[in-house]
């Protein structure tokens, strides 16, 4: 229908924060005192206004600042800078038209405004008053209304061209001359204008948008004459709300007795829709009103203030929407916010939907409602004949959903039953923080809002699931209101703690919310941890507390019942024995923790009874093991079939750089391929309705074989098939032979663009984060549309690693420090706790011997892993290959205490470096360094003499084994590649 780009090019969000850039903070009032107590009416003006701001929630209402003669106003003035001067022409000897028309001749930029108490003496020198220094006169009927509109107006006035432009704000034309008319008719206006903008800012999200939303409201501007006002139309009329004209008013020199029937007559001409408003005291004039198609008000009405409000919510587009019938007027629906709309856009009869969209109501309405994208997007869909109405119908409806995904993506909003949806994103309940998790998902989504490139992908939707936080406020007062604090701190076991903490009692008033969720959501549910310093910057606290999974269910009573037991034991596992002796580890005190819960629906498809996502996967900004043409800022992932927890535990998993993604170690080579692939999966048990909640987290999750994924047919994109009599492993699903986990469809092909969306995920929020991060995603591939899915970001956080944070440059260390350096070294970070270096003897070293060297090694190994400590191992050619006379031909049980694995060369016994391929799997999850050496090309150091001078613990056949008094200090730098083996102080 709609193209995707042509609609995200179209909702750019509208920035409300940068309207109204034009401020009154400080006015200045010249008024005898008798004047300025009368203006007060005994009260403080400042208080008044102050009450009147704050009851239509408007924000900085200026201050008053009051003086009586002429010396004193100059004095302000000069002390000050004042942003609107208010006189008031006393019957005293102050006068304040001379006055105020000084202040002009010195301050230029200052509007000035006349305020005069309504007598026949004033407006007799009104009428021959040279006023030409005055921006407006005013007349003061004892109300305090009537200060808030001048602030209003003048405040309209300075900012309109700039908000027409910067958003397309809306404007209402009153053309009125009369100083006694307008001075009523503006305070009314104003209320209702500002008690509209009270009224639709509740389709913002949170309170901050509100506030911002309100700035979006329709201007106000008044013109005094036919020249006036033909100017404002012609340069806003794209923007005009509606038009309130008086008849009678200067047109020329003089005035002109039909003046406002001649500008309904002009604005006829370019408008055949936008509505009119005559107001006259002269009741012949109602007969032109039905000839422009405008209302008529009496002015002589005693209700002309009522009359006026109504007319003008009627026709200007405030209020509910109502569609009507249009032969009989009466109403068939009645619409309050844009959710309802898109609800009934299908139902209104046709004849009723042509009448209304033909005459831009549709549009008028979303624009009095401060929605500009959408109105503006709507406006030039008119639609004349039935034939188009289902086409506008449709172009609407996507119209709205798309306005209003865009809305609600990127932003916390306020958990409302009536208003969270399919298309809702991220909700708060509760006022506290949202915790690590929660910040960190709020953060992605606003960073996929910000980035055009994020919509450009045809085949593939980038989002976060959608999430409801519990903020830590309902995590305290649950905690207060059960009286958990003595069980939680005491030195009780983790199953009496949660035991306790599933007796306790959620508030009631949830439940409501819990159920709404359930009726948007209807998928299994992940309740995870979001607590205060979980993922925060500098405390790396992941994977402390638990992740329950709940599956849907039609019975939402039970469901209830899950959801409750998962949440308190999300909360008691904050107080389980190994989260408080982590707190203890990282000297954090525990009743500061504090525990939001993330709700949110859990990526996957149903399969019969278990459900699962068609991958999962943990990405890193920094890569600290490079291949061939990797290099360390690109990035690594670790990708997987089915929930993620498969990757947390350890298992098996598919490891490449996003910017290569046809260089797979894994599958390069046949034996690799087949050895190092994942053979089981984990997936949601939906069976499992959990009577009794454990302290395992995982206690409902199945771990299946790859062999249950081909029968549910989810390998469609992901896996290879090994066809054992050609020996080849072919990309795809072929019948027979054994199923391999390549992703080969997807990363080599491009069936998804997987590796596309991880280039940018990844750089945008190194960028925005300032420092590495880790990213946990999903994807879920579409079983209705070919070769489509959606990309769902689930968790971002810095990495932070103790062990990791070296910012020393390993070049400046003198070789004479080292024994051994690596110019070609994988691995990052700092160990500070291996005393023991094994090396094979070069002398008469011969690649013959190299299965023996192996059986020695082995031995040597088991000593320290039953001892439980680590050692530096080199050795000559690649270790772990196959091919004896390339090198030491050990398996990685074999060498698995090691820390640090060396390939040394020798003068006469070169191999290419072969960056421990074979161990690869083993060498990223453990974190061990590998460097290559070839010390006689002047490729590095490896001080050899200085170990062979060293005490022996152990000697054998090839080997030697020494040992320091004090530990050797290693460190290695990822992302230049460089390591270094330091001798001991």
């Amino acid at each position: 229908m709609l193209s995707k780009l042509k609609l995200n090019q179209l909702f750019k969000d509208t920035q409300f924060v940068n309207l109204m850039p034009h401020r009154i903070f400080n006015v200045l009032l010249i008024a005898n005192p008798y004047d300025a107590f009368m203006l007060e009416d005994d009260g403080r003006i400042d208080e008044k206004l102050f009450n009147e701001y704050t009851s239509l929630s408007l924000r900085y209402p200026p201050r008053f600042s009051q003086v009586s003669t002429e010396e004193e106003a100059l004095a302000a003035l000069s002390e000050m800078s004042f942003d609107l001067v208010i006189c008031m022409p006393g019957t005293g000897d102050n006068d304040s038209f001379d006055i105020g028309r000084r202040i002009k001749s010195l301050y230029e930029h200052i509007p000035i405004v006349i305020l005069t108490p309504f007598s026949r003496g004033i407006t007799k020198r009104i009428a021959d008053e040279d006023l030409s220094a005055f921006d407006y006169i005013f007349c003061w009927l004892g109300n305090t209304d009537l200060l808030l509109s001048i602030i209003k107006l003048i405040e309209d006035k300075m900012n309109l061209e700039h908000d027409v432009e910067e958003v397309g704000v809306q404007l209402i034309l009153l053309v009125e001359d009369s100083i006694r008319f307008y001075s009523s008719a503006l305070p009314n206006l104003y209320k209702f204008v500002l008690m509209q903008s009270q009224e639709f800012s509740t389709e913002a999200l949170n309170a901050h948008q509100r506030t911002l939303r309100m700035r979006g409201r329709p201007k106000i501007v008044l013109a005094r004459s036919y020249e006036e006002a033909t100017y404002i139309y012609d340069k806003y009329k794209n923007n005009v709300l509606g038009v309130i004209t008086d008849v009678r008013f200067p047109k020329g020199e003089n005035k002109d007795a039909l003046a406002g029937i001649k500008l309904c007559s002009y604005i006829r001409k370019e408008d055949p829709f936008v509505p009119l408003i005559i107001q006259s005291s002269e009741a012949d004039n109602v007969a032109y009103a039905s000839k422009y198609g405008a209302t008529f008000i009496d002015k002589n009405s005693k209700k002309m203030d009522v009359d006026l409000r109504q007319v003008v919510s009627d026709n200007f587009g405030f209020g509910d929407f109502i569609f009507r019938n249009p032969s009989t007027n009466e109403e068939i629906a009645r619409v309050r916010n844009l959710k309802e709309l898109q609800n009934v856009i299908f139902a209104i009869p046709a004849e009723s939907f042509l009448y209304h969209i033909s005459r831009n109501h549709v549009s008028r309405w979303l624009y009095s409602r401060a929605m500009f994208p959408v109105a503006e997007f709507l406006k030039p869909i008119t639609g004349h004949t039935m034939q188009d109405l289902d086409m506008h119908r449709q172009i609407i409806f996507e119209a709205i959903v798309k306005y209003r995904k865009m809305k609600n993506q990127g932003v916390v909003a306020i958990f409302r039953r009536d208003r969270f949806d399919r298309y809702s994103n991220f909700a708060r309940i509760g006022e506290g923080s949202l915790g690590g998790k929660g910040r960190g998902l709020a953060f992605i989504d606003n960073m996929v809002k910000r980035y055009p490139e994020y919509y450009e992908f045809e085949n593939a939707h980038i989002a976060i699931p959608k999430t409801v936080v519990l903020c830590t406020d309902v995590f305290d007062e649950f905690m207060e209101t059960n009286g958990l604090y003595q069980i939680a701190l005491s030195d009780a076991d983790d199953e009496s703690i949660l035991r306790h903490f599933l007796r306790a009692k959620l508030p009631d008033r949830f439940i409501e919310d819990f159920f709404t969720f359930f009726d948007v959501v209807k998928s299994p549910i992940a309740i995870r941890s979001s607590s205060m310093l979980e993922d925060s910057h500098y405390q790396p606290f992941a994977g402390i507390y638990n992740t329950y999974m709940i599956p849907y269910l039609d019975d939402k009573y039970e469901m209830l019942r899950m959801l409750s037991d998962a949440i308190k034991g999300v909360y008691a596992s904050v107080y389980f024995k190994d989260s408080k002796a982590y707190m203890q580890a990282t000297s954090n005190v525990i009743d500061q923790e504090k525990m939001a819960v993330i709700l949110q629906e859990v990526v996957g498809t149903q399969y019969g009874d278990h459900f699962y996502p068609s991958m999962s996967g943990v990405a890193r900004s920094l890569n600290y093991y490079p291949i061939g043409d990797e290099k360390a800022e690109e990035g690594t992932v670790n990708l997987a079939l089915g929930l993620g927890k498969y990757i947390v535990d350890g298992g098996m998993t598919l490891r490449f750089s996003p910017y290569h993604p046809n260089q797979v170690l894994q599958t390069s080579e046949m034996e690799i391929a087949l050895k190092e692939t994942q053979t089981k999966f984990y997936a949601l048990d939906l069976k499992n309705v959990a009577q009794e909640f454990s302290i395992d987290d995982g206690f409902n999750l199945l771990k299946l074989h790859v062999k249950d994924a081909e029968k549910d047919g989810s390998l469609r994109y992901i896996a290879s098939t090994y066809d054992p009599y050609d020996m080849v492993i072919r990309d795809g699903l072929y019948p027979g032979g054994r199923k391999v986990i390549t992703f080969a469809n997807i990363l080599q092909h491009d069936v998804f663009p997987l590796a596309r969306i991880l280039q940018l995920v990844l750089e945008h929020s190194n960028t925005e984060v300032r420092r590495p991060v880790e990213i946990e995603f999903a994807v879920n591939m579409n079983r209705d549309r070919e070769r489509s899915g959606t990309f769902y970001l689930l968790q971002i956080r810095p990495i932070v690693d103790s062990k990791e944070m070296l910012d020393e440059d390993l070049a400046i260390i003198p070789d004479e420090q080292c024994i051994l350096r690596s110019q070609n070294s994988l691995g990052h970070g700092i160990i500070d706790d291996v005393f023991d270096v094994v090396y094979v003897k070069t002398d008469n070293y011969s690649a013959s011997n190299n299965q023996m060297i192996a059986y020695e090694i082995e031995k040597i190994n088991q000593k320290f892993l039953n001892e439980c400590k680590n050692y530096v191992l080199v050795g000559p050619g690649r270790w772990g290959s196959s091919d004896t006379w390339l090198g030491i031909p050990v398996k990685w049980p074999h060498i698995s205490a090691a820390k640090v694995i060396v390939e040394a060369g020798l003068t006469n016994y070169r191999v290419d470096p072969s960056q421990g391929t074979h161990f690869f799997q083993n060498l990223t999850s453990f974190g061990v360094g590998y460097f290559t050496i070839n010390a006689f090309m002047n490729d590095g150091v490896y001080d050899q003499d200085f170990l062979n001078n060293l005490p022996v613990v152990e000697e054998t056949k090839y080997l030697r084994h020494v040992r320091f008094s004090s530990p050797i200090m290693i460190k290695m730098d990822g992302k230049k590649k460089l390591g270094v083996v330091l001798k001991p102080e």
